[in-house]
């Protein structure tokens, strides 16, 4: 992705955000000082399966892969939907 592709994707997420269309999540070390992966939260698509209540993913930087950072979101994420949001159909998307 070029500078200039990935400040427009930037821009469009903004927008989005401020209207509550997506929820994106940095995933971040402790001192807040490198990113380590994300996880978005997104309203249904048009491909969606039938009763789906938003669309999910998230994904780790590549030292982080297989580690226990990758681990806990496998847990807690999808634990975190349901009880926090109330989300019981989520669409897991790769």
């Amino acid at each position: 992705m070029t500078l200039e592709a990935d400040r427009e994707d930037l821009a469009h997420h903004e927008r989005e955000i401020a209207a509550r269309e997506t929820f994106n999540y940095a995933v971040l070390d402790a001192g807040e000082t490198e990113l380590l992966g994300c996880v978005y939260i997104d309203p249904p698509e048009a491909d969606s399966p039938a009763g789906t209540d938003a669309v999910a993913s998230w994904w780790v930087v590549d030292k982080a892969v297989g580690s226990d950072l990758e681990r806990a979101l496998a847990q807690f994420v999808p634990a975190w939907l349901r009880d926090t949001w109330g989300l019981t159909a989520v669409h897991w998307h790769p």
